[in-house]
């Protein structure tokens, strides 16, 4: 079967932020694919995996990384798809290293890139079902239900303070 996202992530240590995307791509009933992918690593699998994305049919790539956070540019620059980056909270910078390697790509090989942490990675799920959502109308049905859930979520907690 065919997935639209791929989630790929630097190690299996990234698995605890990334689970956010994953559980909000289930919620929103999108196709996905995890695999861990080491940038430093795996340098091969990872470049393998970039050049063969857009031939297996997957719509957007979501890349969380740590540290010095390479994966999600290295697979940027070898593959036509749009690549989120997610960056993972690291003890030694809080994350901050995570997310300037991820946001200071040079000119030609953008990512997207979403605030550090689980905040980031259920963004990163929002982003990609809405470019899935371009072409996919249950996808769009989905978002818009998402949407009222968050909104009336919201009224409703705040109904509480009175």
């Amino acid at each position: 079967m065919m997935k639209d996202v791929a989630i790929v992530m630097g190690s299996i240590s990234d698995l605890k932020t990334m689970d956010k995307t994953i559980e909000t791509l289930k919620k929103l009933g999108v196709s996905y694919d995890v695999q861990v992918i080491s940038a430093h690593r795996m340098p091969q699998e990872m470049l393998d995996f970039a050049s063969q994305a857009f031939s297996r049919d997957f719509k957007v790539i979501i890349a969380g990384a740590g540290g010095a956070a390479h994966l999600p540019g290295m697979i940027a620059s070898s593959t036509v798809l749009p690549v989120i980056g997610v960056p993972v909270q690291s003890r030694a910078l809080n994350g901050l290293d995570s997310l300037l390697s991820i946001v200071q790509m040079p000119s030609g090989v953008p990512v997207a890139t979403v605030a550090i942490g689980d905040a980031g990675a259920t963004n990163a799920a929002i982003l990609a079902t809405k470019i899935c959502a371009l072409q996919n109308k249950e996808y769009q049905a989905n978002l818009i239900s998402y949407q009222a859930e968050m909104h009336d979520n919201s009224v409703e907690s705040g109904k509480n303070l009175e």
